[in-house]
């Protein structure tokens, strides 16, 4: 797979899970425009991107593709703290 084919259905999956569970009393959904990549990389036939959307809940989303097995593994993230350490 492409890289831009594979972050294309990256995005993709990450919009519909995300939708998927979304309050609906928000009344919000979010379509492909709303998921960005943080990071990827590809490496011989296999790709991995870190992505997360414009919502405010906290997620993110590692979606991993293995090129030999033809199969792509989708992970949830939720984020509970950020803290500094000062290192001198």
């Amino acid at each position: 797979m492409d890289n831009q084919k594979f972050i294309n259905k990256c995005k993709q999956l990450v919009a519909e899970y995300a939708n998927k569970h979304l309050d609906k009393t928000d009344n919000v959904s979010i379509d492909q425009s709303n998921v960005y990549v943080v990071w990827s990389a590809k490496t011989l036939q296999n790709n991995k991107a870190l992505l997360s959307t414009t919502l405010f809940d906290g997620m993110y989303y590692e979606l991993t593709f293995n090129g030999d097995k033809k199969e792509l593994y989708f992970d949830a993230y939720k984020k509970f703290e950020n803290i500094k350490f000062d290192i001198e």
